[in-house]
């Protein structure tokens, strides 16, 4: 594959994962910061961030491997904490369809900021998708990368607080969402989304991700033909 060939599709993926770039630099950032306060040496946070890449987990691992839990335990808490990956990525099946070789490391790519901007963000007709979505997801993993080995090593080297730094995947995430409004233009799915989210807290507390989106997909089943109604009629 030339590199040449796909300016267009680059030019584009690069342009759309911005807002994930804003994101991804802090984030791994803090991880990579976190990795080197548990004294983990700097190539740990970079191996992690290349073969695991799965934010939220890695972040949880570093608790896991400090209170020195089984693999039977890591392996049950990290299909809990990305079971959530396994409903929306249903809905990229089409999408993923004809990639070819490109398929297994798009999977792999796959996190809830990537989703996002496959969805929510358009791209001309003249362009190659499946290029478009291995760019995309290529130049999301070099930010996650990037700002975790950064942080190891300036984390190894200076002392840093790292209070009030995770806010930032809230704030990436209110950002992608106003994108999928803006691209969908359709207010239901979020309402829905908003009232099983408090649901889920109230009656599951901190457990309450998985929950939500269980909740979200029966109510959103539910309510299919009205929303679909509520599509033509506008």
């Amino acid at each position: 594959m030339s590199l040449l060939q796909h300016k267009a599709e680059i030019k584009t993926a690069f342009k759309n994962s911005i807002p994930v770039m804003m994101g991804y630099v802090v984030l791994g950032f803090a991880f990579g910061l976190l990795m080197a306060s548990f004294e983990y040496a700097w190539y740990w946070t970079l191996l992690m961030s290349l073969f695991i890449y799965a934010g939220a987990l890695q972040f949880a691992a570093v608790g896991f491997f400090s209170a020195k839990l089984g693999f039977l335990d890591i392996a049950l808490a990290s299909f809990f904490i990305n079971i959530r990956q396994s409903f929306y990525g249903l809905s990229l099946l089409k999408k993923f369809a004809n990639t070819g070789w490109m398929k297994p490391y798009l999977v792999f790519a796959l996190t809830d900021e990537t989703y996002a901007v496959l969805t929510s963000m358009k791209i001309e007709e003249n362009l190659s998708p499946k290029h478009y979505y291995l760019f995309l997801s290529a130049f999301n993993q070099s930010y996650w990368i990037t700002g975790s080995l950064a942080g190891a090593l300036f984390g190894s080297a200076i002392e840093f607080d790292t209070r009030g730094v995770a806010f930032s995947l809230t704030a990436l995430f209110v950002v992608l969402t106003i994108e999928q409004y803006k691209s969908k233009r359709e207010i239901a799915p979020f309402i829905v989304g908003g009232v099983a989210s408090v649901v889920a807290l109230m009656l599951l507390g901190s457990n309450m991700l998985l929950g939500a989106i269980i909740l979200s997909l029966v109510i959103l089943f539910a309510l299919r033909k009205q929303i679909e109604r509520g599509k033509l009629d506008g």
